[in-house]
């Protein structure tokens, strides 16, 4: 399940539980949140070291192109 759908179930399933004095409910919810919340941050740092080796990849690239033009030029 997606992570948005995950929070919004736990949203749900946290306000059964107080309406219905049900507190392992209440805390399953929460738990649902939590999860879904560190789904968002594991999705977030992925994305940021992607692009992070993207940038280093074309850092690598461009030094490397600049040393051949040293070369080259003597």
């Amino acid at each position: 399940m997606g992570k948005h759908f995950d929070d919004a179930a736990g949203k749900g399933k946290e306000a059964f539980g107080k309406v219905t004095g049900d507190r392992g409910t209440e805390f399953e919810g929460k738990a649902d949140q939590a999860k879904a919340g560190a789904k968002d941050a594991a999705d977030k740092a992925k994305g940021k070291a992607e692009e992070l080796k993207d940038k280093a990849e074309d850092a690598f690239e461009s030094a490397g192109e600049k040393i051949k033009d040293v070369f080259k030029k003597k």
